[in-house]
């Protein structure tokens, strides 16, 4: 059972530091997909994120059915993905493809830039629509996912958003690990991270999102080179030298990702990780 657990900022709940993420595939039955979220859940994990613009709600009908008769004890997170239309209907239709009646938690989806984020802050904007649907019982917490250390920054320090997404890996900002965790944690907002593997690149899996290898590094040459003595790479070696390495969410696209800290401080950084993604 896996038990590593962290207050989700000021929400009340304890997240397993490692989460569910997406798993929608329609080249994949749906009975294997949903197999696959009970087979995480069986094993602990207690919270799970989806958005209606994963494989057109593909992945919220697989966490809804993977939630049947087991919604107590998990955390989930969905998404709004349109910023230009009423935020309650969108809602609705997640949730209706979910099959539950209230989300723990809503958040806009990929706020990126400054101008969409005030946008979204102005009075009578999307946060205080999303903040109706918390009243009327349709989710209990609010937020954003974003790409922007700028835009994450003032969203923490607004008190509009009780959690954030963002990305935490080999190939991102550091100023999420060296700003963005440390003020969420004092303003007590709870972070979840993805693409901890960089869309699979770290394993060399994909070229990108959605973009699988044609032909696998190991399947390259039919008779491997020889054994050449060199260091371990930057990442290699830190997970070899850091026996407190943490691991977070799993990414969208790379399916089975883990990552150890980017920072290479894992005694700042691992404090502050409340949960995967």
């Amino acid at each position: 059972m896996f038990n590593p657990r962290r207050e989700l900022g000021r929400t009340g709940f304890r997240a397993t530091i490692l989460g569910i993420g997406d798993v929608a595939d329609r080249n994949v039955p749906i009975e294997t997909c949903v197999a696959t979220v009970r087979c995480a859940m069986d094993a602990g994990l207690n919270l799970v994120d989806t958005a209606p613009g994963y494989e057109d709600g593909y992945s919220e009908e697989i966490v809804g059915r993977a939630l049947r008769g087991r919604r107590d004890g998990m955390f989930v997170i969905d998404k709004i993905d349109h910023l230009d239309r009423p935020v309650r209907p969108q809602v609705d239709e997640s949730l209706a493809r979910l099959g539950i009646a209230a989300a723990d938690l809503f958040v806009f989806h990929g706020i990126s830039e400054t101008a969409a984020w005030q946008r979204l802050a102005a009075p009578g904007g999307g946060m205080a629509e999303l903040a109706e649907c918390v009243r009327a019982g349709k989710a209990r917490f609010r937020g954003i996912s974003s790409h922007s250390p700028d835009v994450l920054w003032a969203a923490v320090e607004s008190g509009l958003c009780d959690v954030v997404l963002f990305a935490v890996g080999p190939f991102c900002n550091s100023r999420y690990i060296d700003e963005i965790l440390p003020l969420a944690r004092r303003r007590g907002v709870g972070t979840v991270c993805f693409k901890t593997f960089g869309a699979g690149k770290l394993l060399g899996d994909t070229t990108g999102y959605n973009r699988p290898l044609q032909v696998r590094p190991r399947e390259a040459n039919a008779v491997p080179p020889a054994p050449v003595a060199r260091p371990p790479s930057g990442v290699q070696m830190w997970t070899r030298t850091q026996p407190r390495a943490a691991v977070l969410q799993p990414s969208r696209c790379s399916r089975t990702s883990r990552r150890p800290s980017a920072s290479g401080t894992p005694s700042r950084a691992t404090p502050t990780w409340p949960c995967w993604v």
